[in-house]
């Protein structure tokens, strides 16, 4: 008996001090957030003086030293030229944003922030680039994301999305939204479809002989539920309520996408980026990298980033934010249960 008691008690501090940890780093979480939120800073990169900054330390380290003072006047005088051809000549510029999204979407809120930075100041021959990243998530998230990038097309302004590995699902939501979509050879495109998982344990409590008791006020309030029993009736109306936000899905992409088959690629298959090509998901297929250098030499391109002040709480705070969200994702990877509509 006394062994129990001890098992009981190490278990309980056990507990107690794990609980702890996940308070403390919940703490730590919420207080980077806000303190980022409010401290956020705009940072803007000139991308054509990186790349001519950078070519030029190449040619100087390969250049013999006899010879690298003429290099430097000469240098001096192509920045006279280019400063003085920029008074002269009105340059159109190119803006990037990057998208990274999560199941979650959560570069949303200040992705639409560099949105609405960038609206006060472009001009109508400027051109946006969108470097996008996603495999998709939560359908009201990445409808508002997508959202966003519909403000540019609103402004007037030209939108450029670089898809290099992935935008699927609510990833190509948002990809959709563009005059032009870029992907590399092997991105992944498309998945225009819906998916909802729900594990149902009722015939376990119920081998148990435990209850549960679900009271609504409306028809159709929970439809599915993972500890009660599920009814036919319930499961035809959760299986109408995807359809729909799935019609929704190919009315707003057909709309953007009017070249597509709307009907004939919405079944939630993915293509890689030279098959998307063939099939108008894409309009070209090349990388972000190259089209950059591109545009580098037709316009001053700047790559516009909000972030937040590096502090060491915050870092630490993000780091265990991002530990407990791999591994939440992992586990629900693996269970293949997230219980959520997904795009």
């Amino acid at each position: 008996m006394s062994e129990w008691v001890v098992e009981i008690g190490t278990f309980i501090v056990q507990a107690c001090i794990i609980a702890a940890i996940v308070g403390i780093g919940i703490l730590l979480i919420a207080r980077a957030k806000s303190e980022g939120d409010r401290d956020l800073t705009l940072h803007v990169e000139a991308l054509h003086d990186r790349r001519r900054s950078r070519a030029r330390r190449i040619r100087l380290a390969t250049t013999p030293a006899g010879i690298r003072k003429k290099l430097l006047k000469t240098f001096q005088k192509e920045d006279k030229h280019r400063r003085k051809q920029k008074a002269d000549i009105e340059t159109p510029n190119v803006w990037v944003l990057t998208f990274k999204g999560d199941i979650k979407a959560s570069a949303t809120e200040h992705f639409a922030q560099e949105i609405s930075a960038l609206i006060e100041v472009a001009k109508r021959d400027d051109e946006v680039v969108i470097c996008l990243e996603s495999p998709g998530g939560l359908v009201h998230a990445y409808g508002l994301a997508a959202a966003q990038l519909d403000r540019l097309r609103e402004a007037g302004l030209t939108t450029t999305v670089c898809v290099d590995k992935v935008a699927a699902s609510g990833g190509y939501l948002m990809a959709s939204t563009a005059h032009h979509i870029k992907a590399a050879p092997f991105a992944v495109i498309g998945s225009i479809g819906v998916v909802a998982q729900i594990p149902n344990i009722h015939r376990l409590l119920k081998r148990h002989d435990v209850d549960v008791e679900m009271l609504t006020a409306g028809k159709y309030k929970r439809t599915l539920t993972m500890l009660g029993e599920n009814t036919e009736e319930g499961r035809e109306k959760f299986l109408e309520d995807l359809e729909n936000t799935h019609r929704l899905f190919k009315h707003y992409v057909g709309e953007r996408r009017p070249a597509m088959d709307i009907d004939a690629l919405a079944t939630g298959e993915i293509w890689y980026g030279s098959e998307a090509l063939e099939r108008n998901l894409v309009d070209s297929v090349g990388t972000s990298e190259a089209y950059l250098m591109e545009r580098i030499g037709q316009a001053y391109v700047y790559r516009v980033t909000l972030e937040a002040p590096k502090t060491i709480g915050r870092k630490f705070g993000l780091a265990m934010a991002s530990g407990v969200e791999n591994a939440v994702l992992k586990g629900v990877s693996m269970l293949e249960a997230t219980g959520w509509h997904r795009r």
